[in-house]
């Protein structure tokens, strides 16, 4: 299984210079996982530089993953992560839900670059 991170999918949707590293992942809709925090962060910046109409559209072509949540324990567990790896809230909870669904993140988040089962590609 994969996910990718909120700025991979906000390069894909702007055909940043990595857009053809995360398409494959992307594309592949069977094996893709979408955290809630993942569709939170990608409508909420896409508003903010796109207006609501990209935001919708980004949202429905989110949807074509499945949707993935932490449960209580998952949460906790990213609260530990985050204080331990030193990450922001969000990228915990993306982290989290890779390792509770045996998945591999692809990233150009430096964030992530030290944990285990992330793929980084550098900006």
């Amino acid at each position: 299984m994969n996910i990718v991170d909120s700025c991979g999918w906000l390069e894909y949707f702007a055909n940043g210079a990595n857009a053809d590293f995360f398409a494959p992942i992307i594309e592949n809709e069977k094996k893709l996982l979408v955290p809630h925090v993942v569709v939170y962060e990608v409508t909420r910046r896409l508003v903010h530089l796109r207006g609501e109409s990209a935001a919708h559209l980004a949202q429905a072509f989110l949807s074509k993953g499945r949707l993935v949540a932490l449960d209580a324990k998952g949460l906790s567990q990213a609260a530990f992560n985050a204080h331990q790896h030193k990450l922001a809230m969000a990228d915990a909870m993306i982290w989290q839900t890779a390792v509770d669904h045996a998945a591999t993140i692809y990233t150009q988040d430096a964030d992530f670059l030290d944990l285990p089962h992330v793929i980084y590609r550098e900006k």
